[in-house]
């Protein structure tokens, strides 16, 4: 039997001898942050509007959050559900849960009530953590036949005074009577527990993900590919000390948790929050913080360079700018780069690889591919080996597509309490991940699609991320998304969604004329959908689902 051909790693040729260096990351987000607390406890850990907290206060605040919880009988390995928007609150809560040795359980703050109570069900949460008006609406009853034993709730125009009414525009509610208040906890001086520092082998998170299939599961994100992963990103994005990081991705999610909070107190930097995404406040925050570097989706992108306010200041701080979580077009790179200055960096990771596992080094550019049009997502990290495999498992040769297959560090052991889906998703601890892609003989990783979101047209397979990556580059459209939908003699034929940019015009013959030109006869649209936006998670991603049901 031949040597397997990505055993090889050809990607490290690639890679400088900076970012091939082995790492030595620290147990845990806890340990970094107190670190910096020492080397800078006066610089500014969390911007909200005209709200500062600096690397000291923030330490003591959640020292205090750590010392209720473990007042209120929460022990080593116990879940705390963290649900709230991108602030300082969620830091503090998040620290301050860890500083008491629980596990943190992050959840969307859009998910409805039944989302709530599976993830506080089947991961035992004790406590939640939420905003006062979610506890008021909805998830006082939510909670309320799971194993939540007590509520902390707090007021998010808390830690600034600008009530931005742009995405700040509600009222600040009386405190419920039947939980504790974060900030009054935080500030009341208790010291955090002796002896429940992480280790690197604990589970810091369960995060809930579909998946390839079926009802939400819980990764389990150890501490320790957490700070793996930060300090991969510190390494190979050369900011200085103290660089300003802003939160476009939710903390909530392993994007924003692992690259903007992880990754920025691993370098000791200022974290800028605005709550949750809305263009026009993170315009005016990048002019605000001049931060240095911000990840996100394509969409939120997409939707910044639609701004009629948005100009090349905006974004001259920033040394990196990098994308995931969503398809990006290379339309979209050359279109932002022409128009705003940055150069887009692809990346590619998922909640079960604590996020990236593969990205574009800052002094290289991703590849095309010629054939299919696809933006390369990066090359892997040096401690990560990819390979591409067929449905029964065997690796296939440099270019062709199958799925992609991921081992290293940041691939998390398994999903929480299912041992089954652990056994089926990462046999031998190596991550399959449902996506089709391939690699070149140099070792860029290419994304193609979900295994299932294939179109299957009279037998044909088409992969929507190739028309849409047609679509993006007609100059009237904003954003596109493919489904496949039922047909009677082709069993399944294309559409598309697309949103259109403001000012611009165009029917959808002419966009179904547009991919003809330029795509086999049985990849093209035949039919073609405009709306003024295309339903999105909060994370960014297109739900092709929420699409799909509306044929």
């Amino acid at each position: 039997m031949s040597a397997s051909p990505y055993a090889a790693r050809p990607w490290l040729s690639q890679l400088t001898d900076a970012q091939r260096a082995p790492v030595n990351p620290p147990a845990s987000v806890v340990h970094a942050f107190r670190a910096a607390a020492r080397r800078a406890p006066d610089r500014t850990a969390l911007a909200y509007f005209d709200g500062r907290l600096s690397y000291r206060e923030t330490d003591v605040l959640s020292d205090s959050v750590a010392g209720r919880l473990a007042a209120r009988g929460v022990a080593p390995g116990d879940r705390v559900a963290l649900m709230l928007q991108n602030t300082p609150h969620f830091v503090l809560a998040l620290l301050g849960a860890w500083k008491a040795g629980a596990t943190v359980v992050p959840l969307n703050p859009m998910y409805k009530s039944a989302e709530v109570t599976h993830a506080l069900e089947d991961s035992g949460a004790t406590v939640l953590i939420c905003s006062d008006r979610a506890w008021e609406t909805h998830l006082r009853d939510a909670a309320a036949a799971t194993p939540v034993r007590f509520a902390v709730t707090t007021c998010e125009l808390d830690l600034q005074t600008r009530n931005d009414n742009r995405v700040l525009g509600f009222e600040r509610l009386p405190a419920p009577r039947d939980t504790d208040d974060l900030l009054t906890v935080a500030r009341a001086g208790l010291a955090a527990p002796g002896g429940r520092d992480p280790a690197a082998t604990d589970v810091a998170l369960i995060s809930y993900t579909s998946g390839t299939s079926g009802r939400p599961k819980g990764a389990m994100n150890l501490h320790g590919g957490i700070t793996f992963n930060a300090e991969r990103q510190r390494t190979g994005h050369p900011l200085p000390e103290g660089a300003c990081y802003f939160a476009l991705a939710p903390l909530f999610h392993i994007t924003g948790m692992v690259c903007e909070l992880a990754a920025c107190a691993a370098n000791a930097g200022t974290l800028a929050l605005a709550y949750r995404f809305e263009a026009g406040v993170v315009l005016d925050a990048f002019l605000e913080h001049r931060p240095a570097y911000t990840v996100g989706p394509s969409t939120a992108f997409m939707a910044l360079a639609a701004h009629p306010g948005a100009g090349p200041d905006h974004f001259a701080s920033f040394a990196v700018v990098s994308s995931g979580g969503a398809p990006l077009p290379p339309a979209l790179v050359e279109k932002f780069r022409a128009g705003f200055g940055p150069y887009i960096r692809n990346g590619y990771g998922l909640t079960e690889c604590t996020a990236p596992c593969a990205s574009v080094p800052p002094e290289r550019e991703a590849p095309v591919d010629p054939a299919s049009g696809t933006l390369s997502v990066g090359l892997p990290g040096p401690d990560t080996v990819v390979r591409i495999l067929d449905d029964d498992g065997e690796e296939v040769p440099f270019g062709e597509r199958g799925e992609i297959a991921v081992r290293g560090p940041q691939v998390v052991p398994g999903y929480w309490r299912q041992p089954e889906a652990t056994a089926a998703g990462f046999p031998d601890g190596e991550l399959r991940t449902g996506d089709i892609g391939f690699m070149d003989a140099d070792g860029w990783l290419y994304v193609v699609d979900r295994k299932k979101d294939m179109i299957n047209a009279s037998g044909f397979k088409v992969w929507p991320r190739e028309v849409e990556d047609v679509l993006h580059t007609h100059p009237a459209v904003r954003e596109a998304a493919v489904v496949g939908v039922p047909h009677a003699y082709r069993g399944e034929t294309v559409k598309a969604y697309v949103s259109l940019r403001p000012g611009t015009a165009v029917g959808p013959d002419e966009l179904a004329g547009y991919c003809a030109d330029r795509l086999a006869a049985y990849k093209y649209p035949r039919q073609v959908e405009i709306l003024d936006e295309l339903p999105k998670t909060t994370s960014g991603k297109i739900l092709r689902r929420e699409l799909r049901s509306r044929t």
